[in-house]
């Protein structure tokens, strides 16, 4: 079994009744102890099969449009094309590597708040019209440089709750959109539709109630313009969780059929991005160093000491940090608890324990405190849910070298494919078997790979 860096020779395990992804992971694991010990990922794409069934169930007619920038690993886009999954690209690297799919510009919107002047000349080449923006500076720089682009402006959405810092936003106000359409106007510029974004940490799904009025608002300001509005789209913001996506369905389905009925001819799309792949990813790191530390220290400020000052408090080191796999740590909560791999006893003490990456440096901290048996340096530890906001564009900080991937999928999902009919026969060449491990030795493992 090998896996594939992002390129385009990457290739997709079979996984037979007998495996499961635990399995996939031992022999990796197994794999790497004797080769090197690199981080590697192991990704699940029958959970983006699944997840699109679930979205099709759930939110259909409304079109997903994945965004790029969440995990732009070769075998998530080639899988999401096939399944008709539109993309929202934030970058002329994001548009190209969507291109080489063969995917038509009419699914592909431009959704950068703030773009360079070149990759708007590059969409304008590449046939990509549907763009977003939000401010009057944007739109003439759009007038200039894309003659037929068709704009959706970005409305801004209350989705911040008590107790949350609020974070770069982007979006316009309604009194700023009758501005923007008298400007679009002058220029000769199309305005086709509305955006907006409620994040996914927003706990009021009322955000939702008010930002669709709104949008209804904008339409109907547009036809006072004489613009012809066909478009909404909703953002991203899901999670992942069926009942969040049931519960946003439940909030905004009534209000869509009431202000955007399907004979207003107005097609409503959405951006979710860690919905379809957060859960299809697990991140294996292994211990490359360990100190023991003051207790003290290691806790956070303000939270009271408790515990014998007799007990080692240990601070360990992976190789792989947020330069890395964990850049996403830099700027929100770590979504994902780490589980050591080796097995131990139920009764076994746990101990004070941070993470660091490898980089050395004071914001390389993965877990700031966290309850472990005492490891050793060579010991593996797993992350779930590591498939959104750690595998786009690859960092450069100190020649950082993404972890090598294991594409997987079973044959349930497999066949799944086959009987909907969307098993490209580019994708299919893909495809590997995977024999059942569970019976091998550790010395038979990996003797069938590919």
């Amino acid at each position: 079994m090998k896996g594939f860096l992002e390129d385009a020779n990457y290739s997709i395990g079979l996984l037979d009744e007998g495996a499961t992804l635990a399995d996939v992971i031992d022999n990796c694991i197994y794999e790497h102890t004797h080769t090197g010990k690199k981080a590697f990922y192991v990704g699940d794409l029958g959970k983006l099969v699944r997840n699109n069934i679930q979205w099709q169930n759930v939110m259909a007619p409304i079109k997903p449009f994945y965004p790029v920038k969440c995990n732009s690993t070769p075998g998530v886009l080639e899988i999401l094309g096939t399944l008709g999954v539109g993309f929202a690209c934030s970058s002329k690297s994001e548009m190209a590597l969507v291109q080489d799919l063969g995917i038509s510009p009419e699914n592909i919107i431009y959704t950068n708040p703030c773009k360079q002047a070149s990759q708007i000349k590059y969409a304008a080449k590449a046939g990509i019209n549907i763009m977003t923006c939000d401010n009057d500076i944007e739109l003439k720089k759009i007038a200039r440089n894309h003659p037929n682009a068709k704009l959706l402006l970005h409305i801004a959405t209350e989705d911040i709750t008590a107790g949350e810092e609020m974070n770069m936003k982007f979006g316009t106000t309604l009194k700023n959109c009758r501005h923007l359409m008298e400007c679009a106007k002058e220029l000769g510029v199309q305005i086709v539709g509305v955006k907006f974004h409620v994040s996914g940490s927003c706990k009021d799904l009322q955000t939702y109630i008010h930002a669709i009025s709104d949008a209804r608002c904008v339409f109907d300001m547009a036809e006072e313009f004489g613009f012809k509005m066909n478009m909404l789209d909703i953002g991203g913001g899901f999670t992942g969780s069926e009942l969040q996506l049931e519960e946003v369905n439940h909030v905004i389905r009534p209000l869509l059929d009431v202000y955007f009925p399907k004979e207003s001819g107005v097609n409503v799309i959405a951006e979710p991005g860690c919905y379809y792949v957060s859960s299809a990813f697990t991140l294996a790191v292994n211990i490359i160093a360990k100190k023991t530390v003051e207790y003290d220290k290691l806790l956070p400020s303000g939270v009271e000491q408790t515990r014998n000052d007799d007990e080692p408090v240990f601070t360990y080191y992976i190789n792989d940090g947020v330069y890395g796999s964990f850049a996403s740590k830099l700027s929100e909560k770590l979504n994902t608890i780490p589980e050591v791999h080796k097995k131990y006893k139920e009764d076994e003490p746990l101990f004070a324990s941070s993470l660091w990456g490898p980089s050395c440096d004071e914001l390389d901290q993965i877990v700031e405190n966290c309850l472990l048996p005492e490891l050793s340096v060579g010991d593996w530890l797993i992350f779930d849910n590591m498939g959104s906001g750690t595998l786009g564009e690859q960092s450069t900080f100190n020649n950082y070298q993404r972890p090598l991937i294991y594409y997987m999928m079973s044959f349930s999902d497999w066949d799944e494919m086959q009987d909907a009919g969307i098993a490209s026969d580019t994708l299919m060449k893909n495809f590997f078997f995977v024999p059942s491990c569970i019976q091998l030795s550790p010395e038979e493992r990996f003797s069938t790979a590919a």
